[in-house]
């Protein structure tokens, strides 16, 4: 069943134009060079309208799961059954390390123990003045901007680094941070595009030609995460350390053992935390602004709520609209546009038989978007998010962090920076997409990003 709310005047909701979905099936050539320029371009009509769609590819059996009840079974009551895909080990793992993202069995394991404490909620409620202080700055910024065009893009990395800065790093970063995203995009641009050589499980030891272009973004962060890590020891021994995340992440123990990360898996997660985390938090507070910018009756909307919060600092909680205008453009816009896991053994999914060693995909692009689930899928309509309407959403129907075991352990705190932040922008100025501006295409390299950048004429609001 599909999430019923009021949609008001449903014919005027702004709906993003989006590559369409496929009515035929692409050749194995069609689908390699497709998939490699754009994944999202490769879905079918048919993902869009059924809950499990299987079939033999490219990549051998995959099977594509919109049920909820389904993918609850897959993410929490079977997850043992099911591992991170080899695919996706040998795209992430040797920029991002053995963290998080890429680590699994036990090593995951016991990173996930050791790391869940530092993002719970009074510590992520703690970094609320350090995301005002960034967002306020980004206000004023965009404020002496006004009258001119702004590269939105750009300003929503500028102003996460600065988060990171003053959460993770506070005695700064050893570089400077638009260095330091150019890097993350450089890197998730070179390894974001399927190689056939992946697909069709050639050796690691044969060159693939994005992991050859992502060395030197690899190179830098592993520099400066280095230098971070010494640095921070020093003053650690001294007694003159911060406590923000990087010295809970270097003195954090499994609360099982009582032993720490080793200094191989501390850096593996701050190269993570550096680039997955602010990069998604980035293109979502990206995608949001282009969608506000769209829509007159949203806009006001999160004006009046920004406006009537007063003078000073944000409290997240306090800003229901803007956090549910986050929530739907990170429903039509995910972070993440999909997750993969391969199967352990023989499984059945429903009346889908699932080989043992085959592909099962969940895509928040696709489940986002699916018609059993969401009334009007393609239309932004943040009212869904309200807190009055939100029983009507499917538990597993929106997933733009993942869920189960190994949901993002950041979710609190990419959600409490990202309202802070918009609300900052809002009370500061008012976005417009200008008539020669490029169409505004959604592009998958690891996370979603416009491809052309997104250049708006900002206008004063104070």
């Amino acid at each position: 069943m599909s999430a019923t709310i009021d949609l008001s005047e449903p014919a005027t909701r702004f709906r993003p134009a989006v590559p369409p979905p496929l009515t035929e099936p692409l050749g194995l050539f069609e689908f390699l060079r497709a998939a490699r320029k754009n994944p999202i371009t490769t879905w079918m009509d048919a993902h869009f309208k059924l809950p499990v769609v299987a079939a033999d590819g490219a990549m051998g059996r995959i099977t594509v799961v919109s049920d909820p009840a389904l993918i609850r079974y897959l993410l929490i009551e079977n997850a043992d059954g099911y591992r991170k895909d080899d695919l996706q080990r040998r795209v992430l793992a040797p920029g991002l390390g053995n963290g998080l993202l890429s680590a699994e069995g036990d090593e995951w394991r016991l990173q996930r123990r050791t790391l869940a404490p530092i993002f719970n909620a009074r510590t992520v409620q703690g970094f609320s003045e350090a995301m005002n202080a960034a967002g306020a700055r980004l206000g004023r910024r965009l404020a002496r901007r006004a009258g001119k065009q702004v590269d939105v893009a750009l300003e929503m990395t500028r102003v996460t680094l600065d988060v990171l800065e003053r959460t993770i790093f506070t005695h700064g970063l050893p570089s400077d941070p638009d260095a330091l995203g150019r890097a993350i995009t450089r890197f998730l641009e070179a390894v974001g595009p399927i190689d056939p050589l992946d697909v069709f499980g050639v050796p690691d030891f044969v060159p693939r030609i994005g992991r050859l272009r992502a060395r030197p973004a690899g190179r830098f962060f592993a520099e400066v995460v280095d230098e971070l890590i010494a640095r921070r020891k020093t003053l650690m021994e001294r007694g003159e350390a911060p406590r923000d995340l990087l010295t809970l992440l270097l003195a954090a123990q499994d609360p099982e053992t009582g032993t720490g990360l080793s200094d191989l898996a501390v850096k593996a997660n701050i190269v993570t935390f550096i680039a997955a985390g602010h990069e998604t938090t980035a293109n979502s507070l990206t995608w949001t602004l282009y969608c506000l910018s769209q829509d007159p009756t949203a806009q006001a909307r999160i004006e009046a709520e920004v406006d009537a919060a007063g003078p000073g600092d944000f409290a997240a909680e306090r800003l229901p609209f803007t956090r549910a205008v986050i929530e739907e453009a990170m429903r039509l816009f995910p972070p993440v546009p999909f997750l993969s896991r391969q199967a352990v053994r023989d499984d059945r999914l429903g009346r889908i038989k699932v080989p043992r060693g085959s592909l099962v995909l969940i895509a928040p692009w696709v489940l986002h978007r699916h018609q059993l689930l969401w009334e009007d899928p393609e239309a932004f309509v943040p009212e869904r998010f309200l807190p009055e309407n939100r029983d009507a959403i499917a538990r597993f129907a929106y997933l733009p962090f993942g869920a189960g075991p190994r949901v993002c352990i950041g979710q609190s705190f990419s959600i409490q920076e990202a309202v802070i932040v918009l609300a900052h922008v809002v009370r500061a100025v008012r976005f417009r997409l200008p008539a020669d501006h490029p169409p505004v295409t959604p592009l998958h390299r690891v996370t979603l990003r416009p491809e052309h950048g997104l250049r708006m004429e900002a206008a004063a609001r104070s």
